[in-house]
């Protein structure tokens, strides 16, 4: 048995008045989705445990089988191992977004779609400007980056840009936690010697320094009233994750196939081969049909692969009810049907599942954190009574509600009685 499991990043929604009171995934067009829930088996999966935040960093690693109280650092270190960085002991890595400002207030968390081009001359330029011994930044995919603080002190608050449109820079900066002012962390370099880091409050006010003199330093590069800037949040230390295949015996090989570099990184530190699919950029405008032509491929020769999707996450964001209905039809009909079509003529068995990682209400743009409608179908399985899929139908589904802890393990020995 083989095994692809389809992330949806942000799909799942809240009703919304403008579609009857229907939530996007009840209201879309998404019949290849609605095939796997009526054939296969449904639940609600609780990607997020109490206390950590309900971003893609936490819920992917989930939705992997690991518990990210044990395993998270943070959303900086995976997207590090995604880009190829690779940390030292000593490295706190946070993700750097292009933000745009105006008025002393976040505009848009993602530099209004700033194109590769125009982020490469941005993050050179505040390198030349900002790196030191201690500071520099790496870059990633168009608004999304690292930035590397050595000796950095990962306990502090960092808010998330896309959490906080509208508002006063001043009241979002970042902010020592738990007011811990004396408090040091230590690392053992390479060479077995011991160093003390900096302490939060050093960490939290260097940070807020290079928040403030971002935007001075791009004041060249702003077009209009929009005015660039960057926004360090989500950081920690090099993390410390087992491989997929020494948890799962099942799970000897697999790949990652995703634009985004935290999702990779996660895959990196999974075990798993990543996949770059040419033109998968991360937005609506995304390879959906060579993401499918991918993911068949990769089957053929892993026993598990991970697609994810980041478009209906980022429709969310923007708060675009229109292409949030539009990235769910994308996402049915061009990536999940070529794959649904291809395996069922296979003779060799694969399970598939499709499910968000976590809410993204559009009139809310943000994440929330409530269970997921998750789907699993192979050939043979016993199908439950639900019939569509979305947030509302599947409370009626086989498996319940899940913690995250149970879905691998569920998605593994779905078919032990075959």
């Amino acid at each position: 048995m083989k095994y692809i499991i389809i992330v949806g990043d942000g799909m799942a929604d809240h009703p919304v008045e403008r579609l009857g009171g229907k939530t996007p995934l009840q209201y879309a067009d998404k019949p290849f989705m609605d095939i796997i829930a009526r054939k296969g088996r449904t639940g609600r999966l609780i990607t997020v445990p109490q206390g950590l935040p309900p971003g893609s960093e936490v819920a992917n690693t989930a939705i992997l089988g690991y518990d990210p109280r044990e395993v998270y650092e943070g959303r900086g270190p995976l997207e590090a191992a995604g880009t190829g960085y690779d940390m030292t002991t000593a490295d706190m890595v946070l993700r750097c977004n292009i933000i745009t400002v105006d008025n002393g207030r976040i505009t848009s968390h993602n530099g209004e779609n700033i194109d590769q081009k125009h982020a490469s001359e941005i993050i050179r330029h505040l390198n030349e400007r900002l790196a030191e011994d201690r500071v520099r930044l790496v870059e990633g995919m168009q608004y999304r980056h690292l930035l590397i603080i050595k000796g950095g002190n990962k306990h502090i608050s960092c808010r998330p840009p896309h959490e906080h449109i509208g508002e006063k820079l001043e009241k979002i900066l970042v902010t020592d936690e738990d007011r811990r002012t004396d408090r040091h962390d230590f690392y053992i370099d390479e060479k077995g010697n011991k160093h003390e880091r900096m302490t939060g409050r050093q960490t939290a006010e260097l940070l807020n320094n290079i928040i403030y003199e971002s935007q001075t330093i791009l004041k060249n590069f702003s077009r209009g009233k929009k005015k660039y800037g960057i926004w360090p949040w989500s950081g920690g230390y090099r993390p410390n994750m087992p491989t997929l295949s020494s948890i799962y015996p099942q799970i000897k090989s697999g790949s990652v196939i995703s634009a985004v570099d935290l999702v990779r990184g996660i895959g990196r530190h999974a075990g798993l081969d990543i996949v770059k699919v040419k033109g998968a950029t991360g937005h609506a405008d995304t390879n959906y049909e060579g993401k499918a032509e991918s993911a068949i491929n990769a089957l053929k020769h892993r026993d598990l692969v991970f697609v994810h999707v980041e478009a209906t996450d980022e429709v969310s964001h923007n708060g675009n009810l229109k292409m949030k209905l539009q990235a769910i039809n994308d996402l049915d009909r061009r990536l999940i049907a070529p794959i649904y079509k291809h395996l069922e003529q296979w003779n060799e068995h694969v399970t598939m599942t499709i499910l968000p990682d976590h809410l993204t209400p559009v009139e809310m743009r943000i994440h929330v954190n409530e269970p997921v409608p998750f789907a699993i179908y192979h050939k043979g399985i016993e199908p439950d009574c639900v019939q569509t899929y979305d947030e509302e139908s599947v409370k009626n589904g086989a498996y319940g509600t899940m913690p995250a802890k149970q879905f691998m393990e569920t998605l593994l020995t779905t078919d032990k009685n075959m």
